[in-house]
């Protein structure tokens, strides 16, 4: 079983964009362990991240047909204001979980409505990278 976690815009900063929020680990370092991790329950991951929208499009897209059985996504501040995200992953008959390694709840008012929330599965967040692992569990006992 193979997944596609795909993330947005800043999160190629992780380790250097407001360390006090999202820690001190690269993108890179949290990819590496959600990879691990899934390989130990018996789930390849793949990882995608862009900072444009329409390329965030074109890889939600691609979570059509048999390779993927579903999809992680933090979609950064996309998040809040992407209805073309929304179309997208509503088009794709495949599970969805939206991630997000803070609270967005305890944040800027801005970072409480998500338009994608609407189109997937469920929704984790606040707990850091662990939000990943459990939403590649999640997918995992959806699918099976």
């Amino acid at each position: 079983m193979k997944i596609l976690v795909i993330n947005g815009p800043n999160l190629n900063l992780l380790g250097v964009r407001e360390p006090e929020i999202y820690g001190n680990r690269t993108l890179n370092d949290i990819n590496a362990d959600i990879a691990a991790k899934a390989k130990e329950i018996g789930v390849e991951c793949e990882f995608f991240q862009s900072n444009s929208e329409g390329e965030l499009v074109s890889a939600v897209h691609s979570v059509l047909g048999d390779e993927y059985a579903g999809c992680v996504i933090n979609a950064g501040a996309y998040t809040h204001y992407s209805y073309a995200l929304h179309d997208a992953i509503s088009s794709v008959n495949k599970p969805f979980i939206e991630v997000h390694m803070s609270n967005v709840h305890s944040r800027e008012e801005f970072r409480h409505t998500s338009v994608i929330s609407a189109v997937c599965k469920g929704i984790i967040a606040g707990l850091g990278e662990n939000s990943y692992h459990l939403a590649v569990q999640a997918i995992k006992e959806m699918v099976e």
